[in-house]
């Protein structure tokens, strides 16, 4: 640039440049006019204009200086090399599942660069630290960027040199350990018996268990399957995956034999941590499918992991990770009945925790009341990130209890809950005011807050809940606004740097207040489905947007309406419940030709699980409700059990053959308070 122009550290706000979205697959392309580039965790945001001449974009490092690079009939002329050595495992080399490309990127042909001054500015993802910088080129031998920083790329006379920074490991870790109080005698956990843990206790303790794990074979990119109840000890090894760069695979403790086989099978673990009492079955299971780890972690801090990590060194290297390396591995059936494993990246949950951090005003001074499980997206990453982020304590509640919440309230400032919590608490008369005189902010999530329950709280407390939507494939997508109108019936807006669209079966964008299906784009939406690419494939639109797999509406002020949900899931108490795993079960019993399960409306779980059967051969054979009941207790967790069992002559069908849910829904929802037993159809109830 020549003297005189504008700062190149600011975006431009250009009228005529026309924002463009370039997927991984269109990388190579680059920009053909210089525009918006914004990709899902593996990104870039360049805002310019166009340049004096032909620019050269080159994303690779490592070749000579002054070597043309020819690809698409052009040529560009490579940049210098880097002063600095990398560590061989930090990420320097690129992967097969790398989306970023191993040859320089050129312009596409026949895309005309217009001739015109150049002013850029480049925000750079940690992701890209092993391919970066970015060289831009006004001509084979005139390098004219003038002096100055781009997302911690120093900008030189006559090239673009690296200057790394710590901030270059972009594991998730280090992004939460950055924001920790300088302090670290401070509080960081509190249980409800009053034991601290402090910020160093934290670190030492997840240092601990992060060494043991690379003593045990853990290796970076390895799984670690966890199923134990919630504990301060949980939370450190949670960490200390993080840390050791493992992929965190967290397991509802409620999980039988049954569930956890296919997860062994599909994760294929390297160490396996359960509660004591599971032990010998879980042995067995490890045994069976060549896990050669097995730790056990109990509610007091006992348990083979504890006791084995106790002599290891209270300091840990966190080891480096990119941005699209993966971080965890939540399951999350579907309805083919077949678990998914969800993969989340660093640059994932760092993203959404950094926006959620912003978007709901976290402050020095907060403390959070966590009554969360942490075995899903809402406990661990939504309320253990943005309280880590701010570095403010939580309160670390085992399970929710009214009682308990109401008696602790006082304590904090922020509060986070299913609809369930807040039913509940609504349901203790003395529970108002004064109870909620020092909080600031309560949230609602992973199930739908009825308007009934959002105006009585309102009433009884004086504070509006900030309901927010998202799931486990996208963190958060959309919240009610902090300062502005919080309404009833919605989930707000799309939170910054997500796209959020309501599109028609065909495709096309649905109109404002029309029910349409709602896909996401940013970077908090996953890396796809473990192991399985088809899957992921079809859940992705060719713009890159995520098929959520809900419906929902756009008002003409851009607030977000769930209208239900494409797949039939269910969510009840704030889990969810998936109606192929538990059909697949009920017709496996004698006397039962098939079966659909719903969800019915629940004032406290939001839904209830509902199974409508159809006898096989008539009542003569058919099983009662309490069998039913009874045999799924055995297979399933507790909460995936039908709390009634209706039966019918046939379940009814559309021209194709499905079953139409939305009937039996709308059928049986004025049945819900049938107390179980009663009622039976004269076709089924011969016995």
């Amino acid at each position: 640039m020549r003297s005189g122009q504008p700062s190149i550290t600011q975006p431009i706000a250009a009228p005529w440049l026309s924002p463009q979205v370039v997927t991984r697959n269109d990388l190579p392309m680059v920009f053909p006019d210089m525009a918006r580039f914004y990709g899902t965790g593996t990104h870039a945001t360049i805002w310019s204009v166009p340049l004096t001449s032909r620019p050269a974009l080159a994303l690779r490092r490592g070749v000579r200086p002054g070597r043309p690079v020819r690809r698409q009939g052009r040529s560009l002329l490579a940049h210098r090399r880097p002063t600095h050595r990398r560590r061989p495992d930090s990420g320097a080399h690129l992967r097969g599942n790398d989306p970023l490309p191993r040859t320089v990127p050129t312009f596409p042909g026949g895309c005309p660069v217009p001739r015109r001054t150049e002013r850029i500015w480049v925000q750079c993802p940690a992701r890209w630290h092993d391919v970066l910088p970015f060289a831009i080129f006004a001509g084979k031998h005139d390098c004219s960027a003038r002096h100055g920083r781009v997302a911690g790329f120093r900008i030189r006379t006559g090239g673009w040199r690296s200057k790394p920074r710590s901030m270059n490991n972009a594991n998730l870790y280090t992004f939460l350990e950055a924001h920790f109080p300088a302090d670290r005698s401070a509080a960081c956990l509190e249980t409800p018996d009053g034991v601290v843990w402090t910020c160093a206790g934290v670190e030492a303790e997840s240092a601990r268990y992060a060494h043991l794990l690379c003593e045990r074979g853990v290796a970076p990119g390895d799984r670690v399957a966890v199923q134990v109840e919630k504990s301060p000890q949980a939370l450190a090894l949670y960490l200390a995956c993080l840390r050791a760069g493992a992929i965190y695979l967290p397991l509802n403790p409620a999980y039988p034999d049954r569930e956890l086989r296919y997860f062994f099978g599909d994760a294929e673990p390297r160490v396996v941590v359960g509660r004591p009492e599971s032990a010998p079955g879980l042995a067995a299971l490890c045994g069976r499918h060549g896990i050669g780890e097995l730790l056990t972690l109990g509610t007091r801090g006992d348990g083979t992991l504890v006791e084995a990590a106790r002599t290891m060194p209270e300091r840990f290297d966190t080891v480096a990770r990119a941005a699209g390396d993966l971080a965890a591995l939540l399951y999350t059936s579907g309805t083919t009945g077949r678990p998914k494993g969800a993969m989340l990246t660093h640059g994932n949950l760092s993203s959404n925790a950094g926006v959620l951090h912003a978007a709901w005003g976290f402050r020095e001074g907060d403390a959070l009341l966590h009554m969360l499980p942490i075995f899903h997206t809402h406990g661990l990453f939504v309320a253990c990130h943005t309280s880590l982020l701010n570095g403010s304590p939580m309160i670390f509640c085992p399970r929710f209890d009214a009682a308990e919440a109401r008696r602790l309230l006082p304590r904090a400032t922020v509060f986070m809950g299913v609809p369930t919590y807040y039913t509940r608490l609504l349901a203790l008369p003395e529970f108002g005011r004064d109870d909620c005189a020092g909080m600031r902010l309560f949230v609602s999530g992973s199930a739908p807050l009825r308007e009934q329950t959002f105006e009585e709280f309102r009433e009884r407390t004086g504070h509006t809940i900030l309901e927010r939507y998202g799931m486990t494939e996208c963190g958060m997508g959309a919240s009610n606004p902090l300062d502005g109108e919080r309404r009833a019936g919605t989930v707000g807006l799309p939170l910054s740097g997500v796209d959020l669209r309501v599109v028609g079966d065909d495709g096309t964008p649905a109109g404002p207040g029309e029910i349409g299906h709602i896909e996401i784009k940013g970077p908090n939406v996953f890396a796809g489905y473990w192991r399985m690419p088809e899957k992921t494939a079809g859940e992705f639109t060719a713009d890159g947007f995520f098929r959520s797999g809900d419906l929902g509406t756009i008002g003409k002020d851009g607030y977000v309406a769930i209208a239900g949900r494409g797949k039939d899931l269910i969510i009840s108490g704030g889990l969810n419940v998936y109606p192929k795993e538990i059909e697949c079960l009920i017709d496996r019993l004698g006397g039962v030709a098939e079966s659909a399960v719903i969800g019915l409306p629940h004032p406290d779980f939001g839904e209830q699980v509902t199974a409508v059967v159809v006898c096989e051969g008539g009542p003569a054979g058919a099983p009662d409700e309490q069998t039913v009941i009874g045999a799924l207790k055995a297979d399933v967790a507790r909460y995936k059990v039908p709390k009634q069992v209706f039966f019918v002559e046939a379940l009814p069908r559309n021209s194709m053959g499905k079953v139409q849910k939305g009937a039996l829904r709308a059928r049986f929802a004025g049945e819900r308070e049938r107390a179980p037993g009663e009622g039976r159809p004269a076709s089924c109830s011969g016995r």
